[in-house]
């Protein structure tokens, strides 16, 4: 009678993949830091900073939701925590867009919710990113 061996590992994030998800929550803190320095000083090009960090940071979590997406579909890589992962970041880009829509408003406009969004968006950010590197996947035989 032969024993099968069956060999798992955990198996870490694609290189892009991190790149992408570890670049979501600078950009989008530095968006929240940009909309608490125009709260404070009401200069103008605070709130165009955020804008165009949210719209840089909608990128990265675009691209790194694509590479969670895929993931979810790999027979190999799927596990318990990659739906809670994906899902999370789901939200932190839905939220993130409109946050960007929000910013889009004039100045005077969008705050205080702007600023409101900015902190619930870089937390959800930070969540997916722990999410995204703590999340155990396990490789199937070779």
């Amino acid at each position: 009678m032969a024993h099968v061996i069956e060999h798992r590992y955990h198996v870490t994030l694609q290189p892009l993949h991190a790149v992408f998800l570890a670049g979501t929550v600078p950009l989008f803190l530095g968006a929240l830091l940009s909309d608490a320095a125009y709260a404070k000083t009401f200069h103008i090009q605070w709130s165009n900073f955020a804008s165009w960090l949210i719209a840089g940071a909608l990128v990265f979590a675009g691209i790194a939701l694509v590479f969670a997406l895929v993931d979810l579909f790999r027979p190999y890589q799927r596990a318990r925590g990659s739906v809670p992962y994906f899902v999370v970041l789901l939200a932190t880009w839905i939220l993130g867009f409109i946050n960007a829509l929000w910013h889009a408003r004039d100045a005077w406009a969008m705050m205080p919710l702007g600023l409101i969004l900015s902190i619930v968006v870089t937390l959800l950010a930070c969540l997916a990113c722990w999410l995204g590197f703590r999340t155990p996947r396990v490789m199937g035989p070779l």
